[in-house]
């Protein structure tokens, strides 16, 4: 993050998240003993303020933000990450704090240091520190998780090709840029996210053309089996987080143009358990005019129509979609058509704009770690005691079962499944508790629950009713 003023603002912005219960204190390292975890904000940042008087420095902050896609990263593991990556970095040794957020979808993690070396009083260099910070971060996941940006590299430069732009297709559908070299021709340079990866001269890529007959029948074969079973329908994806980075809020444009994508449920099933990727070819917002195939599990890329016709294999729609949304929206679980609808309708009240249908939304199978689980489940509970839980919405489905979905973690699951059976049933029935003043207290706030905060099935179908109708005509119905 860009360095702010002397006075070390990003210490009060993270305390300020810690007091709001949207942010925790991780991690403190290398400040004098009688600064620690009990410390105030003024402590601290009177600390770093002291260590960090330079003439030649008149930003000293170091601020930056270490955040991961949703929660594939707990807090925990966060920790441990920043830890080794302030050491890449050349901060390990300087005062700093971590603090972890969890006021958005991606767990993140901010740390606050001072640029001025404590023991030299002299400037830690900070030139190209974007790409310094890339490369540093890259070699911390690759000592703790395996992942070796070089050998994936080797492997994808491995792929049968048929041509300089399936190679070039191929990279930047796994997060690489291939350039040319401009005043030779004769080399090219591939990077990712700004860092230089592999300079290569030009005649060393091999095009290989053979086909292999064998595999191309067994890819048709999955093509005509799966379109029936998964929806074809592919819309359109618009992404404008470059622009939004780039330039303040009122200085957006709405003649900009996004980074466009074309999606489809069966697209994604093909990647996800077969390892063929499709990547559409278009111009600006316009309609695909074809498609590449990138076949991992076999390691080639071929033209898409030698295995069959695009328009054969898909159909298109005029659907357009938010990158950011999309992106939400596919980390869902959806594991039955039940949860779908009822997630459908819900996002449909929350973003009546975006014209949401039920192809726009995947099946998704793919089971929330413990540790997510834990967290809907904690955070419905506390729900229904006080209704504090703004992430948390409850929904009565037209098979009369009651829904949670939690907005932030991305979970959609029966109410029943969360609280358990006895739970449900006093949610269900507040009259059942045994203690008369128990039953007024906790029955009025189930009852408000019911009445004030329930997200109705029947709300956003235009027919909306009191929610504890049906309730009401059951005790009736029990008294004749």
């Amino acid at each position: 993050m860009k360095p702010a003023g002397s006075g070390f603002p990003g210490v009060d912005y993270n305390d300020s998240k810690i007091d709001k219960g949207k942010g925790e204190l991780m991690l403190m390292k290398n400040f004098p003993s009688f600064i620690n975890q009990n410390s105030d904000k003024e402590q601290v940042r009177d600390y770093l303020i002291a260590i960090s008087k330079s003439n030649r420095v008149q930003k000293p902050q170091f601020h930056a933000v270490i955040s991961t896609r949703f929660q594939e990263h707990s807090k925990e593991e966060l920790t441990e990450i920043s830890e080794d990556f302030m050491e890449k970095l050349g901060y390990g040794q300087q005062p700093y704090i971590a603090v972890f957020h969890n006021d958005t979808e991606n767990n993140h993690i901010h740390l606050v240091s001072t640029r001025v070396d404590k023991k030299t009083g002299k400037k830690i260099d900070d030139s190209y520190e974007k790409l310094k910070a890339q490369k540093a971060l890259a070699q911390v996941m690759e000592k703790r998780y395996g992942i070796n940006e070089d050998e994936k590299l080797n492997q994808l430069l491995n792929y049968k090709i048929g041509s300089f732009r399936q190679l070039k297709t191929l990279l930047n559908r796994n997060g690489y840029q291939l350039t040319e070299n401009t005043n030779d021709g004769k080399t090219i340079t591939i990077s990712k996210n700004g860092v230089v990866q592999r300079r290569l001269p030009a005649d060393h890529i091999v095009f290989n053309n053979e086909k292999n007959e064998s595999r191309s029948k067994q890819i048709r074969a999955i093509f005509s089996k799966y379109r029936q079973l998964y929806s074809n329908k592919v819309f359109r994806v618009d992404d404008y987080r470059k622009q939004e980075a780039m330039l303040p809020e009122e200085k957006h444009k709405d003649h900009w143009k996004p980074k466009t994508e074309f999606e489809s449920e069966l697209q994604k099933k093909l990647r996800d358990s077969f390892g063929i990727d499709i990547v559409f070819h278009h111009k600006d917002d316009k309609m695909p005019f074809g498609y590449t195939l990138i076949d991992h599990k076999a390691g080639t890329v071929r033209k898409g129509s030698e295995m069959m016709k695009m328009g054969d294999l898909f159909e298109f729609t005029s659907a357009v979609m938010d990158k950011r949304l999309f992106e939400q929206l596919k980390d869902y679980n959806i594991p039955n058509a039940e949860n779908k609808t009822v997630l459908l309708e819900f996002l449909k009240a929350q973003y009546p704009e975006d014209g949401l249908n039920d192809f726009m939304l995947f099946e998704n199978k793919k089971l929330k770690s413990k540790t997510t689980f834990n967290a809907v489940r904690s955070d419905v509970k506390e729900y229904l005691k006080n209704q504090s839980i703004e992430d948390v919405i409850l929904i009565k489905a037209e098979d009369e079962k009651y829904y949670a979905i939690h907005t932030r973690l991305h979970f959609i699951g029966e109410l029943q499944t969360l609280i358990g059976e006895k739970q449900y049933q006093l949610f269900l029935n507040p009259q059942l508790t045994g203690e008369k003043q128990t039953e007024n207290n906790s029955g009025n706030d189930l009852k408000q629950a019911i009445n004030e905060i329930i997200f109705d099935w029947t709300k956003s179908s235009g027919t909306a009713k009191d929610p504890a109708e049906d309730e009401l005509k059951k005790r009736r119905r029990k008294k004749r």
